[in-house]
């Protein structure tokens, strides 16, 4: 009867634990929502009035919303049908800029999808304002404390910005001052801004250039412990990204102490960043402008120009895929820890090696399914002599057992003694007691660190194998669905695929060829183990069950082998075994005839 009462309560706290997994995963892990929120196309949504940004920094003018600017929705397609812009054709980008505002606020990422399908457009980075995906980069100038109007038009010296072909916006105000942005960009996703003033009036002027970033969060990837999206930046050589999205709504602005080097907002796979110029700066920082809108700015000194003057002002702008190759590049090319905007955390020098191994295994064999069954295997045969040793020693320790029991015997009432005893038995006969569980200790790290991988690094993107469009997201083929041929997704620990399935098969069997000596009613519960991962699993990138389910494969085939070069722990455990079947069969016989 206890022993039923037990199983039935492992049972019940299994069936909690899944429940309960499932609930955290969707509140701070949402799975689902790693792979970024596909952006509209077109606006339905209305924007709400911006409402007043937090009290300005005593002494400081800042580049405050634009009253003149029109309210209401935009269509995405009637906003880029303006003939007003500056197309943009970069190798990696595509788009164009808004004469209107000097605003670029057209971006296409041409190397990424927006979904998996055959015809998906390529994502949409940035988008005018006012329309359901707005996102953009504004640079600009306060003159004699006043934001020159965002509705002013602008005028260009080309048609096409190119990495070979720069383009400059000007514009001359009715004070004689003539402001010029001077456009350029590389071959991967930095735009190059050079904001300049000409004095040709007869009087001085007042004048700070600033950039800013402006966006919603609507179509923000979820922030998550594993991978940050909001405000990110750096300020006096340090990662700075504290807060959410929601977070900043709630404190409405936020100062960062410090010079700042870079600022911006990032997604799990996607950065809009401003990196300052050699300039001085005045206020820079994140505010909350209501309706799910955000502003990232940086606003330098302002500088008074005498008449017949001068003044200029580089700022740059990332607009891309956050491609760890590409990120530290720009980080070795001097811009401070720019490749942290990836959320790699206190492990980067442990999850990098491993996207090496990743990106070069796939350039091998042309696929990231592979690839990751090669990287385990490479990962199997490194810790082989670790695990050789640790089966080893569970040899050892199978051979001392008569001696162990002696001991606890003969100084069951003296645990001190006991402990003492024990050491020296340990010491005298070489047996190391928790070296059995070093494998299990060194896979951790080892499977950490890739499922960050598989979830930070954009190269496992859309990435597929076999029947797997997307190796970063969950098995599309569960058994509810009928493996994906019935037109429905199946949410949270219910989402059972083949690949949650063959984990909880290979797992089985890995405890099933390992003898244990654990009493029938530890034995039944770990016998659930398995089954109740299959569930907590189910949920996780599909590129890590690869792993996992490959890792439980070589585990099986090592076990195999290193028990037919110890027969010796195998017999002795079967015998325990044994021993304690039949002491239970006594003490069963024993209750029964009382």
């Amino acid at each position: 009867m206890d022993n039923q009462r037990n199983l039935l309560l492992a049972v019940l706290l299994s069936g909690l634990l899944i429940l309960g997994w499932d609930l955290g995963m969707r509140t701070f892990y949402p799975q689902a929502d790693i792979v970024e929120a596909e952006i509209p196309t077109s606006s339905d949504a209305v924007d709400a009035p911006v409402r007043p940004s937090a009290a300005s920094v005593p002494g400081t003018v800042e580049p405050a919303e634009d009253a003149s600017a029109p309210q209401g929705p935009v269509d995405l397609d009637a906003a880029l049908a303006d003939p007003q812009r500056v197309a943009i054709d970069a190798p990696r980008l595509a788009g164009s800029i808004n004469l209107v505002g000097a605003r670029i606020d057209d971006i296409v990422l041409k190397d990424y999808a927006e979904t998996t399908d055959a015809d998906s457009d390529p994502v949409r980075l940035f988008a005018p304002e006012r329309t359901d995906t707005q996102h953009f980069a504004e640079f600009g100038f306060v003159e004699g404390g006043q934001r020159l109007s965002s509705r002013e038009v602008w005028q260009a010296d080309g048609d096409i910005l190119t990495p070979s072909a720069p383009v400059t916006l000007t514009r001359t105000g009715e004070n004689g001052l003539t402001y010029r942005v001077r456009f350029t960009i590389d071959d991967q996703y930095m735009i190059t801004a050079e904001q300049s003033v000409a004095n040709n009036s007869g009087n001085a002027a007042i004048v700070q250039p600033f950039a800013l970033i402006k966006r919603t969060s609507a179509t923000a990837t979820p922030d998550q412990f594993i991978a940050h999206s909001g405000p990110v930046g750096v300020f006096d050589d340090t990662l700075y990204d504290p807060n959410s999205y929601e977070e900043l709504a709630e404190i409405g602005r936020d100062t960062p102490a410090g010079e700042a080097e870079w600022l911006g907002f990032t997604d799990t796979y996607w950065l809009s960043a401003l990196v300052r110029g050699d300039g001085a700066t005045d206020a820079v920082g994140f505010r909350a402008l209501g309706d799910q809108l955000y502003r990232a700015d940086l606003i330098y000194d302002a500088a008074t120009i005498p008449a017949g003057g001068t003044l200029s002002q580089t700022t740059q702008l990332y607009a891309g895929a956050k491609e760890s190759v590409v990120l530290d590049t720009y980080e070795d090319a001097g811009i401070t820890y720019f490749g942290k905007a990836i959320s790699w955390g206190w492990f980067e020098w442990f999850e990098k090696p491993f996207l090496w191994l990743l990106r070069n295994l796939n350039d091998l064999v042309g696929n990231f399914g592979v690839a990751i069954i090669l990287l385990t295997v490479i990962v199997r045969l490194i810790l082989f002599p670790i695990a050789q040793k640790g089966f080893a020693s569970m040899a050892a320790m199978k051979a001392v057992q008569p001696k162990m029991k002696a001991l606890q015997e003969r100084y069951k009432d003296d645990k001190q003694r006991l402990g003492q005893e024990m050491q020296k038995l340990y010491k005298d006969e070489g047996v190391n007691p928790l070296s059995g569980c070093l494998p299990l200790l060194v896979q951790i790290p080892i499977f950490f660190a890739l499922y960050k991988v598989l979830i930070l690094a954009i190269e496992m993107r859309h990435e597929p194998f076999l029947y797997i469009t997307d190796l970063s997201a969950p098995d599309p083929a569960t058994i509810l669905n009928a493996f994906g041929l019935l037109p429905y997704d199946v949410p949270g620990f219910l989402g059972i695929g083949i690949l949650a399935v063959l984990l909880g098969f290979t797992m089985w069997l890995t405890f099933k060829l390992n003898p244990s000596t654990m009493d029938p009613m530890q034995q039944q519960i770990f016998n659930l183990m398995p089954w109740i991962l299959m569930f907590v699993m189910a949920p996780f990138a599909a590129g890590l069950l690869v792993y996992w389910v490959t890792s439980n494969i070589l585990t099986v085939a090592q076990q195999s082998y290193l028990y037919s070069k110890h027969p010796q722990l195998k017999a002795a455990a079967e015998k325990e075994k044994a021993e304690k079947a039949r002491e239970k069969a006594r003490k069963d016989a024993e209750k029964s005839g009382a």
